[in-house]
């Protein structure tokens, strides 16, 4: 193909030009140094560039520049094309030497490569004194509300190497604020997106507005459908809790109590009170709160019930993905397991954990043999194929209901989560025993 570009400078710069060269789709990397290349042929001598009053370091930079800046053309804009000569436009790099500095602007008329960073000056260290509302709260929920679009594991490196004070003093991320801390906040660009707005999936924003189990001054429940994270995080724009905030803009107060799996259904709290979210979390810790799931297990599971007593131990890498097994490393682990239903090839049981481990159910469901129908992470590949075929698209868990005692009154707030329509009709298919 004919020669696509032409450079040229003023101010007693010789001509430079590209070599013929040809680019095919998906070009060898062997083939890519020998055939996109700057010719020398007609390279201007060094006195050419001397008489500029150049220093030998500026005119290194400038002949190094150039070769970065065709880099780019050819990586961005033209690698896995073939290119067409009457569709490229001249490249032309305009170099003006001043003394001991070289500006190079480039101009592509037909190109979208505007690569200038944004001018948004760079913030500045901030103090911020602890009030009531976040006195009690963790350090590290504490800079996720004021650091909103930073990714947690950056939260948690600037804490280790000592950016975030607290008092004028270290601290750790379990460190809980006391009225009147005072928390410096390192400079961090936070990330803008969408100016601001959050995309909300059109099923995400009918759950929210209309699957609401309960909802007072202190907290809300929500019947969360399956599908959704409950907070934005790696790969993750947005979250329940996100959905929610941009659906209540006037809400001065929206935090997640609990989890759920991305995939798992059901009651899901959200305190609308600061005080409300430290007595909940309180007794979720103490185990002072009742939770029922509903999962329906591959094969027919011969017992009524069962007490499984099994530690967990997360974050193994397993095949590259981070897993959760049964060690007796791990810390203690409790489900009781009852059953409903036998089927032919499944059984519909109810599951009660005793702790909240992460992916307890599943892995305790997995141990005993009868992997949760759907899935993908702990379950049988082949079985879930076969229950895909008859529409079982997604993990078979549902957060049924919570019992616990209501974060003001204390008198005992029961709520229940119907099983969605889908699954409801998929278990009327099953041949029951």
């Amino acid at each position: 193909m004919a020669a696509f570009a032409s450079l040229w400078a003023g101010n007693g710069l010789d001509s430079w030009r590209f070599e013929r060269c040809t680019v095919q789709h998906a070009m060898p990397a062997s083939h890519r140094p020998e055939s996109l290349r700057l010719s020398n042929k007609r390279y201007p001598k060094r006195s050419s560039l001397a008489h500029h009053g150049l220093s030998d370091k500026t005119r290194s930079i400038l002949v190094k520049s150039l070769f970065v800046m065709s880099f780019l053309l050819l990586r961005d804009n033209l690698w896995f094309f073939k290119i067409n000569p009457l569709n490229i436009t001249m490249l032309r790099v305009c170099i003006n030497l001043n003394k001991q500095s070289a500006k190079i602007a480039v101009s592509f008329p037909s190109m979208n490569t505007d690569r200038n960073k944004s001018d948004t000056p760079r913030p500045a260290v901030r103090w911020v004194e602890i009030d009531e509302a976040h006195a009690g709260q963790r350090l590290d929920n504490f800079l996720i509300s004021q650091l909103k679009g930073v990714p947690k594991s950056r939260i948690y490196r600037i804490v280790r190497k000592g950016e975030v004070r607290v008092n004028k003093g270290r601290a750790d991320v379990k460190y809980r604020l006391e009225n009147g801390d005072s928390v410096r906040i390192p400079p961090i660009r936070v990330a803008e997106s969408n100016d601001g707005k959050v995309f909300i999936k059109t099923e995400l924003k009918n759950s929210l507005e209309k699957d609401i189990l309960f909802e007072d001054e202190s907290f809300i429940a929500i019947n969360k459908p399956s599908g959704f994270a409950v907070h934005g995080g790696s790969g993750i724009d947005s979250g329940v809790i996100e959905a929610l905030r941009a659906i209540r803009p006037d809400a001065r107060f929206l935090e997640l109590v609990h989890r759920l799996d991305k995939d798992t259904s059901g009651c899901l709290l959200i305190a609308k009170k600061r005080s409300s979210l430290r007595t909940l979390h309180e007794l979720f810790r103490n185990d002072k709160v009742d939770k029922t799931y509903l999962a329906l297990l591959a094969s027919r599971w011969q017992r009524k019930k069962q007490w499984v007593d099994a530690p967990l131990l997360k974050n193994v890498a397993k095949g590259g993905e981070r897993m959760v097994i049964v060690s007796k490393a791990g810390k203690q682990a409790q489900t009781f397991f009852r059953r409903i239903q036998r089927f032919q090839d499944a059984t519909l049981v109810e599951a009660s954990p005793k702790t909240g481990r992460t992916h307890q159910i599943r892995v305790h469901a997995a141990h005993l043999g009868h992997p949760i129908i759907g899935d993908d992470r702990y379950g049988d590949a082949a079985i879930n194929q076969t229950f895909k075929k008859r529409g079982y698209k997604r993990l078979f868990l549902h957060a049924k209901e919570l019992r616990f005692p209501h974060p003001v009154s204390g008198e005992t707030v029961t709520l229940q989560a119907p099983l969605p329509a889908r699954l409801s009709e998929l278990l009327t298919h099953e041949k029951p025993l």
